[in-house]
């Protein structure tokens, strides 16, 4: 009788304890949505042609180190580009106002994240600038797609693959 408790007990605790981090793990996803007080630095915005699934809460990094995260993604119909805000931290204020945004991927199939690249300028990124200098995401089910639309293109122009040395010595390369 005493044992089945102690199991219980023991049972119920590794549940719950399952239960905890998930949560914690849950609130430590970007986009979450879940933060716990205000956070702080400075906002600016880049206009992008193609976001590709970057995320709210994705990081923003120069030379490999995160210095922010995106605060918020929209869209401008005036100009047909999606806005991203970041929010950079105040220690990072000397950010070049020529400095540009790239959305670059974290390894093969990893997430979306914006990296910076410093500019030249003797003048820095305030609190509601924005970086004019952008680069969109490459979308590889965009480039799988027109490599394969290539690739079927030229199949039924009829070429023909150029001829092999030995064919051409042979007098047998046909053209």
């Amino acid at each position: 009788m005493r044992t089945t408790r102690s199991l219980e007990l023991g049972t119920g605790l590794f549940v719950l304890l399952g239960f905890a981090a998930l949560f914690f793990l849950t609130t430590q996803l970007p986009g979450s949505g879940l933060k716990l007080g205000r956070e702080s630095g400075y906002l600016v915005t880049a206009r992008f042609d193609n976001v590709g699934d970057l995320k709210p809460g994705a990081p923003v990094s120069m030379a490999g180190v995160s210095i922010g995260r995106v605060e918020s993604i929209g869209y401008d119909p005036r100009v047909f580009k999606a806005v991203v805000t970041m929010r950079i931290q105040p220690r990072f204020n000397e950010i070049p106002d020529d400095s540009d945004a790239a959305i670059q991927t974290q390894g093969l199939l990893g997430g979306k994240f914006i990296g910076i690249t410093p500019g030249g300028s003797e003048t820095y990124l305030k609190g509601g600038g924005q970086i004019e200098f952008t680069q969109s995401a490459v979308v590889l089910e965009n480039l799988v797609n027109k490599f394969f639309a290539n690739f079927a293109r030229r199949g039924s122009d009829g070429d023909k693959p150029p001829a092999t040395e030995a064919q051409q010595q042979d007098g047998n390369g046909s053209k």
